[in-house]
């Protein structure tokens, strides 16, 4: 399968996404460039799919990847919690298809193509 290098090593590549599918299970919406974002995009639907899954086996795989980065702060509650508790329920009658990207336009810096990803 190939994919795109995004000017990394495989350990600074996998650090960046593990960075990215963290934030975007925190925050459910995140803006980084179309190249990332299309990438990241099968890796967010994995571990989606490990949510629905449930039993412990899902999680000790999804916890191997995502950060353990608290969600919210009043109930102590980490990334992987609510991937668990609160997003994957919500997408128990669904077969994939947990993201969409929307383009956004070029970024001020560099220009380059910048897009939002998000939970549907």
């Amino acid at each position: 399968m190939a994919y795109a290098k995004l000017g990394r090593d495989s350990a600074g590549r996998k650090a960046l996404f593990r960075d990215l599918v963290t934030d975007l299970i925190i925050n459910e919406r995140i803006e980084t460039t179309e190249a990332k974002a299309k990438e990241l995009r099968p890796i967010i639907e994995k571990m989606i799919t490990l949510g629905k899954r449930g039993d412990l086996h899902a999680r000790r795989q999804v916890a191997s990847f995502v950060r353990r980065e608290v969600a919210n702060e009043e109930t102590g509650e980490d990334a992987i919690q609510k991937l668990f508790a609160d997003i994957a329920p919500r997408y128990e009658e669904r077969q994939g298809g947990y993201t969409r990207i929307l383009k956004v336009g070029p970024r001020r810096g560099d220009g380059a193509p910048m897009a939002i990803i998000e939970l549907v």
